[in-house]
């Protein structure tokens, strides 16, 4: 007999020793959670995510050694007509006398009025590490607040980074708690009625909770060799729930439908271990290449996503080769237990097959009686959504773009309105020889007195501009304001007209000068070059390995090469639908957000990893139940009606998890967020529904034999013996389904 694969004798040994299986799996995850917490976290510096010139600026900053405390502003404002300059000081006065009590306030500074008399504004200077500032300044606003109710006549305001990082926390940590609520009980509610039983809709999430968990912990130890970012556990999060359910529920069905033809419990196992453990192996490593694809892009938060992402996938693979059989031998039929009435009847497997709806069939007639046209209309559909993609334009979110429903981002348009330097700015870094200082600072402020008249740019509030001198005379700092917003085209025209005529010019003949122009605007415009320039070798690369673990996979180029294809097709889709959405203003009203007229930088290269590899999910195992009739001699056509009719309750299932789950991120308050979600949301229902049901079949019927050719060393090589207890050929489709050949 030949040797078995792999999936198989794990899967057995599983089966044979559950218990052991199941300890060794908590001590695994229990070590690497434990573990990970005690190595503690190693995120990355500013040094590790510097990018372009904005990071050039980034590291002259942090060369020059400056203390930044954190600020804040106390506003006063006339809640209608003229601000009367009396009382406004008088307010001033009173809110200094009570702020200077107040622990963690280190300065109360001395009131500006604004240009246009229309506001007054107080400095605040604190204490303490300006990373937690965020944390501390409660008592300040409260402080305000007992201010404001002394003074009911005029409008008395707190604003400032700390204000704002506060409400933003308190809103993102409210969102966040809805969707961790919202997540798990729309996941338990779907794989309810995938399944009718609970106990087999618990197992799945089981088994990504544990791999979340574990991989959590790998990732921190990890994180010595490649620093993290703070959005690293919210990803493993993200993807260790989309695979760790998908995997279980390809194994979990399976298993079911075996046992259903009457195979004892080992048997079914060792027969789902090789075809959808085999899948399940294929599909990890594609989703495992595509995010390693990420590395290539030159970037702290990107390296650290992709490490992220490779490890939870991981882990959720090898669980779904040792721990879930161990789980499915020792449950038994009790993995059926207790049945939904209702439900149970819909998708239990009857007669060793699942329960098949009459709604996929129906799709899928066009594509086996008529395969050209289907093929032409569908791709024609779908290349009309991704038109709009060539027009796709990448900014990072603003302060424009933060909700509005706090009082802080009031009172923060109130602050730009009346004093447009404290808004958007542009920093200008610049590093010499000591002996060069009072040169740079010439230069500096007669960079200065030319921005103040520029209209472009807005002039620095009381006594003109402040020039930061390192203690040791080489960095100087100059922050330019504008009175634009940072992703309008005037913040842009204002950052181009610094960094290719003023600033060059205000510093030449300074010998040994090194200068860079950074700040928000900056940090938009350089990301989304270099996201427009390892997008392309990113994708290449993630193409290039999956078609390699595709055509050795099935032992087929055009099979390879057709998963390419769609897979190409269905990012395309989603690129094109969130421009539509996101760049235009129709759904504004529909989603609850404000049109940025962009995609947010980051998300292009992002989606298209986490599409590919999630794609190769549902493509594998369609492929592989196509394959799998194709081999025990069913005809092409008929093989992929059973491909696709077999696999499709398990498919839409694992779509609808998805779904469901990365839908939840759309009603979250960040624009950022709302695009993650309605991009992965859309893709999955496009790719597990047009593609999968329409396209693939179209194109798979279409070429017939052709599907599985493949030069002669990668044929595959007639087997010996067979592998599992034989079984019995697919039932053939029926003659509505496939039509007369």
């Amino acid at each position: 007999m030949g040797r078995r694969p792999v999936t198989v004798r794990l899967a057995r040994w599983s089966a044979e020793h559950p218990w052991r299986a199941i300890a060794l799996w908590v001590v695994f995850v229990a070590v690497c959670f434990v573990g990970g917490n005690a190595a503690g976290l190693n995120e990355a510096t500013d040094a590790d995510q510097a990018i372009g010139e904005f990071g050039r600026a980034e590291l002259i900053v942090d060369g020059g050694g400056f203390h930044d405390p954190a600020t804040e502003n106390v506003l006063i404002t006339a809640r209608s007509g003229a601000l009367d300059p009396a009382a406004a000081n008088a307010v001033a006065q009173d809110a200094a006398g009570r702020l200077r009590q107040v622990e963690g306030v280190a300065s109360v500074g001395t009131p500006v009025s604004s240009r246009d008399g229309t506001a007054l504004l107080l400095p605040i200077t604190m204490s303490g590490d300006p990373e937690t500032a965020a944390d501390r300044v409660q008592p300040l606003r409260d402080t305000t607040a007992r201010v404001q109710e002394a003074h009911p006549d005029l409008r008395v305001e707190q604003v400032g980074g700390p204000s704002i990082d506060n409400a933003l926390d308190d809103t993102l940590g409210k969102d966040f708690k809805r969707a961790e609520l919202l997540s798990l009980p729309v996941t338990l509610a779907i794989l309810i009625i995938a399944f009718g039983a609970l106990i087999a809709a618990g197992v799945p999430v089981l088994l990504a909770l544990s791999s979340v968990a574990a991989a959590m912990g790998l990732s921190t130890l990890a994180s010595h060799l490649v620093p993290a970012t703070d959005t690293t556990a919210s990803v493993i999060l993200l993807i260790g729930m989309a695979v760790g359910v998908d995997y279980s529920l390809f194994y979990v069905r399976r298993e079911r439908e075996e046992r259903a033809k009457g195979r004892s419990g080992l048997d079914a196992v060792e027969i789902a271990a090789e075809t959808s453990g085999h899948a399940v192996v294929v599909s990890g490593t594609a989703v495992i290449i595509s995010m390693a694809g990420l590395l290539l892009a030159q970037d702290a938060i990107f390296s650290s996503l992709a490490v992220g992402s490779i490890l939870v996938v991981a882990v959720a693979v090898i669980g779904s080769l040792t721990v879930l059989p161990a789980l499915l031998a020792k449950l038994g039929r009790w993995v059926d237990r207790p049945r939904v009435p209702l439900l149970w009847r819909l998708t239990a497997p009857r007669g060793g097959q699942p329960a098949r709806p009459r709604f996929w069939p129906a799709v899928l007639r066009p594509a086996l009686r008529a395969p050209v046209a289907t093929l032409l209309v569908s791709v024609g559909l779908l290349l009309a959504l991704a038109a709009p993609a060539l027009g796709m334009k990448l900014k990072f979110p603003g302060a424009e773009d933060v909700p509005r429903s706090t009082p802080a981002m009031q009172a923060y348009d109130r602050l730009t309105a009346a004093f447009p330097s404290n808004g958007t700015s542009h920093t200008v870094a610049v590093r010499a020889p000591a002996d060069q200082a009072d040169r740079v600072r010439a230069a500096l402020t007669s960079l200065a007195g030319r921005t103040a008249t520029d209209p472009l740019f807005a002039p620095a509030e009381g006594d003109g501009p402040e020039i930061r001198v390192s203690a040791d005379q080489r960095v100087s700092v100059l922050e330019v304001a504008t009175p634009y917003a940072s992703r309008s085209d005037g913040a842009s025209r204002s950052l181009h007209e610094l960094r290719g005529d003023l600033v060059p010019a205000a510093l030449d003949g300074i010998p040994g000068v090194e200068y860079a122009v950074g700040g928000g605007v900056a940090a938009s415009e350089d990301y989304a070059d270099h996201i427009w320039a390892k997008l392309p070798v990113v994708a290449a690369f993630v193409l290039a390995l999956t078609f390699l673990v595709m055509a050795w996979t099935f032992r087929s180029v055009v099979v390879a090469l057709t998963a390419i294809l769609l897979n190409l097709l269905s990012a395309g889709a989603a690129y094109g639908l969130l421009v539509l959405v996101f760049q235009s203003h129709w759904a504004e009203g529909l989603l609850g957000f404000t049109s940025m007229d962009a995609i947010v930088t980051w998300l292009p290269l992002f989606l298209f990893v986490v599409l590919f590899g999630l794609s190769m999910d549902y493509h594998v195992f369609v492929v592989s139940r196509i394959r799998e009739a194709v081999d025990r001699g069913m005809p092409n056509r008929d093989a992929v009606a059973y491909g696709i009719t077999s696999s499709a309750g398990v498919v839409t299932s694992a779509a609808i998890v998805m779904v469901g789950v990365f839908s939840i991120f759309a009603t979250l308050s960040m624009i950022d967020f709302k695009q993650l979600g309605i991009g992965l949301a859309a893709a999955i229902l496009l790719d597990a529904t047009i593609i999968r049901a329409v396209v693939l079949p179209s194109v798979m019927t279409l070429l017939g034999d052709a599907n599985w050719w493949a030069p002669r060393f990668l044929r595959r090589r007639p087997a010996t013996a067979p592998a599992t207890p034989p079984v019995e050929p697919p039932p053939a489709p029926s003659p509505e389904l496939v039509g007369t050949r």
